[in-house]
C-alpha cells in the first residue's frame, strides 16, 4: 500500500529524526543514576535499582549516593571528580555494592558530565575483579598494528582492521562502513562466519542511519548494544526534578536505542552489536559494526581497547587515503600552477584557462567546462547550450551561497538538466562574485549500484501503537540501474577548483588595480594635454595681436613707400595672423567644453538659438538666409554650450548654401528614448554620405581653405558639446541635396552623471582657470 504521507499531515522528516538522546530509557544490564553534586544526591535512577541494592527506585530519591556506596569508597571518588574535568582519566572505577550481609556486586562505575552539567554515573557489571592491565592492553594493540603495517593498499588496510577487531572482540561479523558524499554507505571491508551471508561491497541507504544517530556516533566513539531483545528500563522519575525536562544522555553508554533500530537489527538476525565510530574532520567518516547473532557482552576495558584501536588505525586510514590521491594530487597541482600562470601572462585571465595545454578541464578531470564572466560565458569541451548556460547561471545566482557547489546528479536539484544529461549530469562550480562563476561539466554515467535491500522501501509506516516508522526486512541484493548521473567529484578535484578561484579572485583584482592605475593615468595625461592646449592657446594670442598691430601700423606708416611685392608680404602676414587668430579661438572653444565649470540647469532652447542667431547677424543678413523653427522645449543644459552649437550648426549651413536662396529650419521632437531630437536642416549643398563622420573629426576639412575658409574645428566642438551632455549628433545629407544635423539631448539633463555622484562640471579645469 503506498501512503501519502503529505495528504495525511505527516511530517516524515521528524518520524524519521526522533531525539534519541533525551530518551528516558537504558539497557537493562546496567544501572543508570542522575547525581547532583557536591552531595551526590541521586535526581533519578534506573528503575531496575531494586535488583541490586534491594531497595525500590523511588525511595532511593533525593538521598546521597554514600548511604548505597561504602564510604571509603565514595571518600576516593569524590576527590578524583574534584581533581579533574576529565572524567575519562578515573574511569572505570570499581565499585563493590553491598547486596545483603557479606554478598557484594562488583560493578565498573563510570562518570560523565552531560552538556547540563548533571554527573551521571553508570554501573555495568564488572567482567573481571581488576582492570586489564596496561601491558595487556599494549600487546593487544601491537599485535594488531604489525599486521597493519605490513599492508600495502587501503582495501588490504581496512580488511585487516576488521579481522583484528574480529579476532579481539569475537563478534560473528566485523564489518568497516564508510559514508559516501550522499549520505550512503558501502560496505569496504568484511570479516564473518562463512554461513552468513555476505554484505561486502552492498550499499546501504542513507536512513539506515538517520542524522541525530550520526550525531551520537560523532560525540560518542564507541556504542553497545548487548542484546537486542532486551526489554529497556525507566528511569525514576522520567523528568529531571532541577531542570524539568528529560535528562540529555548523549555520551551515556547505557542510553536505550530507538525502537525502530533494535527492530532494524532484528530483521538483520543481530542479537547484539558494537559500533566503532571512524571520524575524520570532525565529521563521521564510516563506522566499523559489530554484529553477533547472539547476546554478547563486551566488558568496558574490551570496548576502550577497541575505541583506543578504532581511533589509531584510522588516523593510519586517512593517511593511506590521502597516500592513494597523492599521484593525482600532484597532477591538479601542475595543472594549477600552470593555469595560474598562463593567467597571469594573458591580458585577459579566460585565456589562460582556455587556450594552453593543460586547460581548466584538466584541473577537475572534466568534459566541459565555462568561464561565464559578466555577459559572456566562454567555453571548452562540451557544455549545454548558451542558453541552458545562461539559465544554469541565473540558478546558481539564486540558490547558492556556498563557495563551492558540486554534484554527481545536476537533474536532481535543478530538473532542467535532464535536457542536457549528456553533458552535465555533473556540476562543479565556483563563483568569482557574486554574477561570475567557473563551471566544470561531466556527462552521464549509467551506473549499477548494489543495494542491501530496496532503498525506496528503507522504511514503512506502522500506525499501529502510534505512528512510526519501521525499517525494511529484506537485506538481500537489490540492483538498482542509476541514470541522470555522472561520475562523482573526488574531493581533491573540489580542493583544487577552491584553490583556484583564489588565483582567479587575485588575479583579477590585479588585472582591476592595473586597468584602474592605466585609467588613472590616461585621465591625468588627457587632463594635462588639454590644459597645455588651452594655456598654449591663450598665451599666444597677446603675441600675435602685437604681430597683427605692429604690422597694421607698418603699413599706415610706410605705405607710401612700399611697392605693390611689399604691400602683398603685408597681405599675407596680416592674413595668416588673422588665420592663427581664428585658429586659438576655435581651440580655446573646444577646450572649454569641459573646462567649464558650469551647473546644468533650466535652459529655454529659444533663448540660446535666439543668442547664437544675435551673433550671426551680419552673415544672415548678407547670405539673404530664412531661418524658421518650431516651438522648442526647455531642457537641462549649459545655456552658453547650447548656444554654441546652434551657432556652429548655424554658421556651418551658412556657409556651405548652395546657389538657391538659402533655408533654414529649427526643429524639436520627444523621443521615446526619454530624450529630445532636435534637427538643424538646410538646403544648403549637401554632402557626399561616405563623409558622415568625418566631418566631425578634429581639423578634417572637405574644401580647399582657400574656397571655404575655416579650421576645421566646428563640427567637432559641437560633436564635444553633445557629448558632454551625453547625447548623440549625426548628419544626414547628400550632395546637391542639402543637410540634417540632428542632435539629442537627455530629458533630465546629465542624470546619469548624478546617479554616478559625479558633479555636472570639471573641476579639474574649473580650478586651473
Amino acid at each position: 500500500m503506498v501512503i501519502d504521507f503529505q495528504a495525511q499531515g505527516i511530517d516524515i522528516i521528524r518520524l524519521k529524526e526522533p531525539a534519541i538522546h533525551i530518551f528516558n530509557q537504558i539497557q537493562p544490564h546496567g544501572i543508570l543514576i542522575v547525581l547532583a553534586e557536591p552531595e551526590l544526591t541521586i535526581l533519578q535512577i534506573s528503575s531496575n535499582a531494586i535488583a541490586t541494592f534491594g531497595i525500590a527506585a523511588e525511595q532511593m530519591l533525593q538521598r546521597p549516593l554514600s548511604d548505597f556506596i561504602d564510604p571509603f569508597q565514595l571518600e576516593r571518588i569524590q576527590t578524583g571528580l574534584t581533581a579533574t574535568e576529565d572524567l575519562d582519566i578515573i574511569n572505570p572505577v570499581k565499585l563493590w555494592v553491598r547486596k545483603k550481609g557479606d554478598e557484594y556486586s562488583v560493578f565498573d562505575g563510570i562518570f560523565h558530565r552531560n552538556i547540563e552539567g548533571f554527573l551521571i554515573l553508570e554501573l555495568e557489571p564488572a567482567l573481571a575483579q581488576e582492570n586489564i592491565p596496561f601491558l595487556s592492553f599494549y600487546h593487544l594493540a601491537r599485535a594488531s598494528i604489525n599486521r597493519l603495517e605490513e599492508t600495502s593498499n587501503l582495501r588490504e588496510f581496512c580488511q585487516i582492521i576488521v579481522q583484528e577487531v574480529r579476532n579481539v572482540t569475537g563478534f560473528d561479523r566485523v564489518m568497516l562502513y564508510k559514508f559516501d558524499n550522499d549520505g550512503h554507505g558501502s560496505v569496504i571491508a568484511e570479516e564473518k562466519l562463512d554461513s552468513m551471508e555476505p554484505y561486502l561491497g552492498l550499499h546501504f541507504p542513507e536512513s539506515d542511519i538517520p542524522r541525530p544517530a550520526r550525531k551520537l556516533f560523532a560525540s560518542n566513539w564507541i556504542r553497545l548494544i548487548p542484546d537486542s531483545r532486551c526489554e529497556p528500563v525507566t528511569l525514576v522519575p522520567a523528568i529531571n526534578p532541577i531542570s524539568k525536562e528529560p535528562t540529555e544522555l548523549t555520551n551515556s553508554i547505557l542510553r536505550s536505542a530507538a525502537a525502530c533500530h533494535f527492530e532494524y537489527l532484528h530483521n538483520m538476525g543481530v542479537g547484539a552489536s558494537l559500533t566503532i565510530s571512524l571520524i575524520k574532520d570532525q565529521k563521521l567518516w564510516g563506522l566499523i559494526a559489530c554484529h553477533h547473532q547472539t547476546p554478547m557482552y563486551v566488558s568496558y576495558e574490551l570496548r576502550k581497547a577497541c575505541e583506543f584501536l578504532g581511533r589509531m588505525v584510522f588516523s593510519e586510514i586517512a593517511s593511506r587515503e590521502e597516500t592513494e590521491d597523492f599521484a593525482y594530487r600532484r597532477q591538479l597541482a601542475y595543472v594549477q600552477s600552470a593555469l595560474v600562470e598562463y593567467m597571469s601572462q594573458e591580458e585577459n585571465f579566460v585565456d589562460g584557462l582556455i587556450k594552453h595545454k593543460p586547460n581548466l578541464l584538466n584541473l577537475a578531470n572534466a568534459q566541459g567546462a565555462a568561464i561565464c564572466f559578466g555577459n559572456t560565458c566562454t567555453t571548452i569541451g562540451k557544455t549545454p547550450a548558451a542558453e541552458d548556460l545562461n539559465f544554469l547561471i541565473q540558478w546558481l545566482k539564486n540558490n547558492v551561497q556556498e563557495e563551492v557547489f558540486y554534484t554527481d546528479s545536476l537533474a536532481q536539484v535543478y530538473p532542467d538538466a535532464e535536457r542536457f544529461k549528456h553533458v552535465a549530469s555533473g556540476l562543479l562550480a565556483i563563483p568569482i562574485s557574486k554574477r561570475n562563476y567557473v563551471l566544470w561539466f561531466r556527462p552521464e554515467v549509467i551506473q549499477t549500484v548494489n543495494w542491501g535491500g530496496d532503498p525506496h522501501n528503507a522504511y514503512e509506516l506502522n500506525q499501529e501503537n502510534g505512528l512510526r516508522l519501521c525499517p525494511r526486512k529484506s537485506f538481500q541484493l537489490w540492483q538498482e540501474t542509476v541514470s541522470l548521473t555522472s561520475l562523482p567529484w573526488k574531493q581533491v578535484e573540489i580542493k583544487a577548483a577552491l584553490e583556484l578561484r583564489k588565483a582567479i579572485v587575485n588575479i583579477v583584482l590585479r588585472q582591476a588595480d592595473e586597468l584602474a592605475q592605466l585609467a588613472a593615468d590616461l585621465e591625468r595625461s588627457n587632463a594635462e594635454l588639454k590644459k597645455f592646449a588651452y594655456v598654449a592657446s591663450h598665451d599666444l594670442q597677446e603675441p600675435l595681436n602685437q604681430v597683427a598691430n605692429y604690422v597694421q601700423l607698418l603699413e599706415m606708416r610706410y605705405q607710401a613707400q612700399l611697392d605693390a611685392d611689399a604691400k602683398e608680404f603685408i597681405n599675407f602676414a596680416v592674413e595668416g595672423v588673422s588665420l592663427m587668430q581664428t585658429l586659438i579661438d576655435d581651440v580655446l572653444a573646444y577646450s572649454k567644453v569641459e573646462m567649464q565649470g558650469v551647473e546644468f540647469e533650466l535652459t529655454e532652447v529659444d533663448t540660446a538659438l535666439d543668442r547664437a542667431l544675435g551673433n550671426l547677424r551680419q552673415r544672415i543678413t548678407e547670405s539673404g538666409a530664412k531661418i524658421s523653427r518650431d516651438p522648442l522645449p526647455t531642457v537641462m543644459a549649459d545655456s552658453t554650450q547650447l548656444m554654441q552649437l546652434f551657432q556652429n550648426l548655424i554658421g556651418n549651413a551658412i556657409k556651405f548654401r548652395s546657389d538657391k536662396p538659402l533655408e533654414i529650419h529649427i526643429s524639436a521632437q520627444r523621443q521615446e528614448e526619454d530624450e529630445w531630437l532636435f534637427a538643424v536642416r538646410d538646403n544648403g549643398m549637401g554632402i557626399e554620405p561616405q563623409f558622415s563622420d568625418r566631418i566631425f573629426v578634429i581639423f578634417q576639412r572637405l574644401h580647399p581653405r582657400d574656397e571655404y575658409p575655416g579650421t576645421g574645428m566646428g563640427l567637432a566642438i559641437c560633436k564635444k558639446i553633445v557629448e558632454c551632455h551625453r547625447g548623440r549628433i549625426w548628419v544626414e545629407s547628400q550632395l546637391g541635396a542639402g543637410a540634417t544635423f540632428y542632435f539629442t539631448l537627455p530629458v533630465g539633463g546629465r542624470d546619469r552623471e548624478r546617479r554616478n555622484g559625479r558633479k555636472t562640471q570639471n573641476d579639474l579645469f574649473g580650478r586651473g582657470q
